[in-house]
């Protein structure tokens, strides 16, 4: 195949894959506004992007199976024109329960572009082409959600937020029809959708589904005290069971668990797990902390963050070139200990804190994470021949969104009980030091009764004024507890790095690499 080729192919998914990851987080700035179109709940609203990443998730591992039963070709192609007709139907959406639909619908179809890309593109290509696939995906992953909430409050302020969804339309057609005409990589066995194991599919669909029900309304429903929450946990857990034993004594499972029969590739899929925790977190913490502390707005959230992105930009070639030249442990070991150390500076923050003291963390994480995600990534698939490299895709992209779940679901917690600790810690502080306190307070009412002339009005004012204060600054030690324990998540996952050796005769041999 000519590498111009090779080049459109790859170019083409690779677009997909960032209008799949992209959507994820499109609506997050915009919650507000599709709530008030809608006449939707605040509790019903989140289901907007929890369908989605449900949905998502029971995608990406079935993504193997498909593309062998349709082919590759046919598969991205479907995936990418029913994205677009579900993003068509998500614009013209009636009521919350529509929308939840076709969320479900859009992250379903759009999941299977995710895996694909990665499959196909160490497939394809080879050598120095090969190292640069990693690289590139790599940054397409962080990027496109980093940027979905900059975008979305763009379009949503300068449209409608049903444009969040109407933008999909153009880009999805070109995609489904260059899919069409230039995707030739495999060939179709329609054979398999006879013989699909449909217990085992309805097993892996509960499992995961009943898992990100739990970890996105755990920390919002006081966990397992809810019973829709331990049901759903009961569920999940079943399914899972099931899902194994399908996996081990199924004549034809729908998602193989042989690849990991590669020590490499359980390391490096546990590597993903940690780095879909920090990344899925971090970005998750930092537009948080920017709006519940400092007020900021969607716009300038979006600017702030989006130096991480514009770090992997820089770090792309840096890591691609690397990853040819030196052990991919010491380069991972580079990964971790700096996006450690990302997290370290990080958790030093007050609540003045804006841009400027925010953009040497961010950077050192941005350029920390392509040293991560380069070398897991060829950990994972530079071990498999490309009749495997399907199913193996399938299951690293899995246990980044699963990291990415379980860490959004685990910061949430925590930072509501630092807050809640932070809280009485100052308020026992404020205790033993009531004279100043009471001289602050009087002050403060001093002041506000020039403006208010009513005293107890005042009074109360002033009040409410300083329990902001207090909720603020245990808000941002809750923050800075939160970070400093990733921080030493991420150097504990260093023990791991030892034993990340790569297997003698793995390699694919050479000449059914450059046959592919």
């Amino acid at each position: 195949m000519p590498d111009a080729r090779k080049f459109l192919i790859f170019g083409v998914m690779a677009f997909g894959q960032f209008m799949a990851l992209f959507d994820i987080q499109i609506v997050s700035a915009s919650l507000n506004e599709v709530q008030a179109g809608l006449a939707a709940g605040p509790d019903e609203v989140s289901w907007v992007q929890t369908a989605y990443l449900m949905a998502e998730l029971v995608m990406i591992p079935l993504s193997a199976y498909l593309a062998r039963a349709m082919s590759t070709r046919w598969l991205f192609a479907l995936s990418a024109g029913l994205f677009t007709v579900s993003s068509l139907l998500c614009g013209l959406a009636w009521n919350i329960e529509s929308m939840i639909a076709f969320r479900a619908m859009q992250g379903f179809t759009g999941g299977a572009m995710v895996p694909l890309v990665f499959a196909v593109g160490f497939s394809i290509f080879s050598g120095k082409q090969r190292a640069m696939i990693p690289a590139i995906l790599g940054t397409v992953a962080v990027i496109a959600p980093t940027a979905g909430p900059t975008a979305g409050g763009l379009i949503t302020n300068a449209f409608d937020w049903r444009w969040l969804f109407f933008i999909n339309i153009l880009p999805g057609i070109v995609v489904t029809s260059l899919s069409i005409v230039v995707i030739r990589v495999d060939k179709a066995r329609p054979s398999l959708f006879r013989s699909i194991d449909w217990s085992h599919f309805t097993a892996m669909a509960i499992f995961l589904a009943g898992l990100e029900y739990v970890l996105e309304e755990g920390p919002r429903k006081d966990w397992f005290g809810e019973p829709a929450i331990a049901i759903a946990a009961w569920l999940s857990f079943v399914g899972f069971v099931l899902f194994l034993e399908r996996a081990f004594f199924s004549t034809n499972p729908v998602v193989t668990l042989r690849p990991f029969r590669k020590p490499i590739f359980a390391f490096a899929c546990l590597f993903n797990l940690v780095i879909g925790f920090g990344m899925y977190a971090s970005v998750y913490l930092v537009p948080v902390y920017l709006a519940r502390v400092r007020g900021y707005d969607s716009l300038q959230i979006g600017t702030t963050v989006f130096v991480v992105g514009l770090a992997q930009l820089m770090s792309t070639f840096i890591a691609a070139t690397l990853s040819q030249r030196i052990d991919m442990r010491w380069m991972i070991t580079a990964g971790l200990s700096l996006f450690a150390g990302s997290l370290w500076l990080t958790s030093s923050m007050t609540s003045n804190w804006g841009f400027w003291e925010l953009a040497l963390p961010q950077a050192v994480r941005g350029l920390a994470l392509m040293l991560c995600i380069v070398p897991s990534v060829n950990m994972a698939l530079s071990a498999f021949p490309p009749a495997e490299l399907g199913a193996a895709s399938g299951l690293f992209n899995l246990m980044r969104n699963l990291g990415g779940a379980v860490g959004i679901a685990v910061v949430n917690t925590w930072l509501q009980d630092n807050a809640r600790t932070a809280v009485a810690r100052i308020g026992e502080a404020l205790g033993h030091n009531g004279h100043e306190a009471g001289e602050t307070l009087a002050a403060l009412t001093a002041r506000i009764g020039a403006v208010v002339p009513d005293p107890a009005q005042a009074a109360l004012t002033a009040q409410g004024l300083m329990a902001r204060v207090v909720g603020r600054e245990a808000l941002t030690l809750a923050f800075d507890d939160v970070f400093r324990i990733m921080a030493w998540m991420f150097l504990a996952a260093l023990i791991l790095v030892p034993f990340c050796r790569q297997a003698p005769g793995t390699q694919p041999p050479p000449s059914e690499a450059a046959a592919h």
